[in-house]
C-alpha cells in the first residue's frame, strides 16, 4: 500500500511540476523577451491583462499545489526510508521546490509592482530585475521536474 501512495504522489507531483516547468518556461524563453520587441510599455499592459488578471490565480494554485506535491513527496521518502537511489532524486526534488518558493517570494512582488509604475525606465528596470529572478526559479523548477523523471526511470 505504501509503494503504491508513493507512486502515486510521485507522478502528481511530476505532473504538476511538469505543468508549472511548461508554464515558466513559456514566461522566461517566449514572453520576457517579446518586451524588446515590442516595448515595456506594450509588455506591461500585456502582463497586467493577463498574468495579473486571470493569471495571478492559474500561476498560484500550480506553483502552490506543485511545491505542496514535491515537498510532501520527499518527506513521504524519508518516513518511509526509500533506498538511497530512489530517494535522493525525491529530496532534490524537494529542495528544488523550496528554492522555487524562494524565489517566488522575490519574483512575485517584483511582477505586481509594475502597477504602479507608468514610465519606460521604471519598467525597464522592473523587468530586467524580473528576469533575473524567473531565470533562477525557472531553472530550479526543471531541475525539479528532471528529478522526478530520474525517479520514475529508477522506479518503474
Amino acid at each position: 500500500m505504501e509503494d503504491i501512495l508513493l507512486k502515486g504522489m510521485l507522478l502528481a507531483a511530476t505532473g504538476l511540476t511538469g505543468l508549472l516547468c511548461g508554464a515558466s518556461l513559456d514566461q522566461s524563453i517566449k514572453q520576457l523577451p517579446a518586451r524588446h520587441v515590442i516595448g515595456v510599455q506594450a509588455f506591461s499592459a500585456y502582463a497586467k491583462a493577463a498574468d495579473l488578471k486571470n493569471g495571478v490565480l492559474w500561476y498560484a494554485l500550480l506553483g502552490i499545489s506543485a511545491a505542496l506535491a514535491s515537498i510532501a513527496t520527499g518527506v513521504s521518502a524519508w518516513h518511509h526510508h526509500l533506498q538511497q537511489n530512489i530517494a535522493l532524486p525525491l529530496y532534490l526534488g524537494a529542495a528544488f521546490a523550496v528554492c522555487h518558493i524562494v524565489c517566488t517570494t522575490q519574483a512575485a512582488p517584483t511582477y505586481h509592482s509594475q502597477k504602479k509604475i507608468s514610465d519606460e525606465a521604471g519598467l525597464t528596470q522592473l523587468f530586467n530585475r524580473f528576469e533575473m529572478i524567473q531565470t533562477f526559479r525557472s531553472a530550479f523548477i526543471l531541475l525539479n521536474l528532471l528529478c522526478y523523471l530520474w525517479a520514475l526511470f529508477i522506479y518503474a
